[in-house]
């Protein structure tokens, strides 16, 4: 394929495809860095003098505690400053493809969507996503695009067995119309104009919508539903295979490019459903196993050379995607290590303030940036168009699987539905196929965490693939964010219980990562395998300062001290930047807000969790699973979201931690305020005034829940006298520590 591209790329005097240019604030980033360095050098210097010089126990505990945390503090913002030494931004000119390349010559490209829970992913939602990106503004026959239903459900194969027919009216309305919202969901919320046709779709839509709404509240599918043999058939094959615990795989051609047409009578693409052999025996791997499942059934079936891998709840925004893709993958010039492009992650409904930082505009946006100035950004999940090629090796050593129609060059020549490729796709997709092979260690999506998509894009990078990171105008694609905090903070419990077990393994990026890829790249990865070791330092500054002061033990600089500026330059100049940085990114103050707050709350909520589990499972006293996140909607906890109001409503043990930290705060910013009131010197009392003033502004929504709200998503009463000891038991232990 790469070799037709870039011969008819040759042959052409072709316009531009792509730019890349540095962004001007590099220079600023560097001079910086330099000058934080030194900051940072003195306040460790101001440390290791003071616990020298500690005449008591308190004293030497206090400041070899704010030494650990201060040096993880220094650890993680230098892994930080990799992200802004080369930041590079990138454009591309999808309209000038077609003049470089013939759409009869545009590669083939299959399309994995992953579900796993009909309740928590709701079926009509997956269908959205998969209608949106069968109506790219490609050939449709050169496309495929492969549901993989790890939850085996048979209301997700009804939901597709639906999709599949109003595909074929849907599609072309779109083309015709020249549609850019391609989800039916969102075409149908935003304010397209009405005509007859679009009216009609809409009612074909509603009318298959409420269908599958009907059959997830019935928890069935009965006969009512079923309008043909075909599909009678279908679910007979589906419910004879699930009768049993352990079950082969189910594969279901619900639409074949050979020979299903549109109304209009052009091609449909193909349109798979999946769901792989299970088995109690066998571990699954979660959705590391259910791609790599993907990877063998498409390489099977149809063995396109390019491949988007798309969550189940992210919809495309941009039929052009693909074309944007194009402007790479035709260019000469591009290294052959080029592995993927990288679309950022972004969110529709995120609530004005974003109170739970569901843009993660650093994570997604910011730190691509910087990663594309090296080899190129991590994958994050979703959103990642690859090259078939790179998941069978390094640049410069094919891996060849362990049968010849898996290899990635095999030419896929026979119809999808003929005995044979079907019996090879349902061989490669049963539960012990993977057994005595490469695959997840050397082959596909790699095994060993629960973050596969960090994993696999840093063992790409480490192998010597490169990437780009494509961040149009036009956003290429949008998901759905959670609307409560306890699903916030299990998802990111579940990262931060991922990430440590890349960080902690052979393969750590502060180790084989420097090695493999370099010092810059591999810090850069770091920062994100040790992220929730962010819950040291915060953790510490949430606690200690606060309990010292509510036992008049001060443990920083006086305002009229030389050091005390020290300490102001270091917090200003983090804060300063963090927040320029998320300004110029397109961010607004509120959202900045938003993002700091919620970083201190992941801190000593998620991250401890996440890291106390992981510890845990590394220890062999306990194990871990994978747990999907909800992308179910209640009516009332969105109102609230909507308005801005923090949703808590259930007992949790990290809402505890959360809670006590607010209380102790609180009760430590009081203490400090009577202690001036009595003529207290406040220049001794300053500093741990001022942090915990900082966290009492940052509990706000804390302390509401639990004196001034009356809804459902109140804090429980449970959660709030379990807090309310738990604070007190570490005010009589710090209180005891102290006399």
């Amino acid at each position: 394929m790469e070799g037709r591209l870039k011969g008819q790329a040759a042959t052409n005097v072709a316009p531009p495809l792509h730019t890349v240019k540095p962004l001007p604030r590099t220079i600023f980033n560097r001079v910086f860095a330099a000058i934080y360095v030194l900051a940072i050098l003195t306040l460790l210097y101001y440390h290791a003098k003071t616990l020298i010089y500690s005449t008591t126990l308190v004293s030497f505990s206090t400041t070899l505690a704010l030494l650990f945390s201060d040096l993880v503090l220094a650890f993680m913002w230098v892994n930080t400053q990799t992200f802004r030494m080369c930041p590079v931004y990138r454009k591309q000119f999808p309209e000038n493809v077609e003049k470089v390349l013939k759409r009869s010559d545009f590669p083939d490209f299959d399309v994995f969507v992953c579900t796993a829970d009909p309740y928590k992913e709701p079926p009509i939602g997956v269908v959205n996503t998969a209608l949106s990106v069968m109506a790219y503004d490609y050939p449709t026959e050169k496309m495929s695009v492969y549901i993989s239903d790890d939850g085996g459900s048979a209301l997700t194969l009804f939901a597709f067995m639906e999709a599949a027919k109003f595909a074929t009216h849907w599609l072309p309305f779109c083309k015709k119309n020249n549609i850019l919202e391609r989800s039916p969901e969102a075409l149908f919320e935003s304010n397209h104009p009405c005509t007859s046709e679009s009216e009609k779709i809409k009612m074909m839509y509603e009318s298959m919508k409420d269908k599958v709404g009907h059959v997830l509240e019935r928890g069935a599918v009965g006969d009512q539903y079923i309008t043909s043999d075909h599909e009678r058939e279908a679910f007979n094959k589906w419910s004879n295979n699930f009768t049993r615990q352990d079950h082969p795989a189910v594969i279901q051609v619900l639409l074949d490019a050979s020979k299903d047409k549109d109304i209009d009578g052009y091609s449909m693409p193909n349109l798979i459903y999946i769901s792989r052999g299970k088995s109690k025996a066998s571990p699954h791997h979660f959705k590391a196993g259910a791609l790599n499942a993907l990877l063998r059934v498409s390489g099977s079936m149809t063995n396109a050379p390019m491949i988007l891998s798309l969550d189940c709840d992210f919809r495309s925004n941009d039929p052009q995607t693909p074309l944007r893709v194009l402007c790479y993958l035709c260019d000469p010039a591009i290294s052959p290590d080029f592995a993927y492009v990288q679309f950022p992650q972004l969110f529709q409904g995120i609530n004005k303030s974003d109170i739970y930082n569901a843009e993660y505009k650093r994570l997604f946006q910011i730190n691509m940036l910087g990663f594309d100035g090296f080899s190129g950004p991590n994958h994050v999940g979703t959103g990642g168009f690859f090259r078939r090629r790179s998941f069978f090796g390094s640049p410069s050593r094919l891996i060849l699987p362990e049968i010849p129609e898996l290899a990635p060059d095999y030419v896929a020549d026979k119809p999808i539905q003929s005995h044979s490729i079907l019996s090879l796709a349902h061989r490669v997709a049963n539960c012990n196929y993977e057994n005595q092979t490469y695959w997840g260690s050397k082959i596909g999506f790699r095994y060993g965490s629960l973050v596969e998509d960090f994993y696999t894009g840093f063992r790409m990078h480490c192998e010597g693939w490169k990437s780009l990171f494509c961040n149009p105008d036009r956003p290429a694609f949008f998901g759905d964010v959670p609307t409560s905090l306890i699903g916030a903070l299990d998802q990111q419990k579940r990262w931060s219980v991922g990430l440590l077990e890349v960080g902690f393994s052979k393969y750590s990026p502060a180790t084989y990562g420097v090695r493999t890829m370099g010092p810059l790249m591999g810090l850069a990865y770091a920062q994100m395998a040790f992220w929730p070791l962010w819950s040291i330092p915060i953790t510490a500054y949430a606690f200690l300062p606060q309990l010292a002061l509510l036992n008049k033990v001060y443990i920083f600089p006086k305002v009229s001290e030389p050091w005390f500026f020290l300490y102001a330059f270091l917090f200003l100049g983090a804060y300063g930047q963090d927040c320029l940085e998320f300004i110029l990114a397109g961010g607004t103050i509120q959202r900045w807000w938003s993002d700091q707050r919620f970083w201190i709350i992941r801190g000593i909520t998620s991250y401890v969790f996440g890291s106390m589990e992981f510890f845990l499972k590394f220890l062999g006293i306990s194990a871990f699973g994978f747990t999907v996140t909800s992308k179910a909607v209640d009516a009332e906890q969105s109102k609230r979201y909507e308005q801005g109001i923090f949703e808590f409503g259930v007992h949790s043990p990290m809402f505890v931690t959360l809670t006590m930290a607010a209380i102790i705060n609180l009760i430590s910013f009081s203490q400090g305020l009577v202690e001036v009131c009595r003529g207290n010197d406040l220049e001794g009392l300053f500093v741990q005034m001022f942090i915990s003033g900082f966290a009492v502004v940052n509990c706000w929504p804390i302390y509401e829940a639990i004196a001034l709200r009356n809804d459902n998503g109140k804090m429980p009463i449970k959660t709030t006298i379990m807090a309310t000891l738990l604070a007190g038991a570490f005010y009589a232990a710090a209180s005891f520590i102290c006399r």
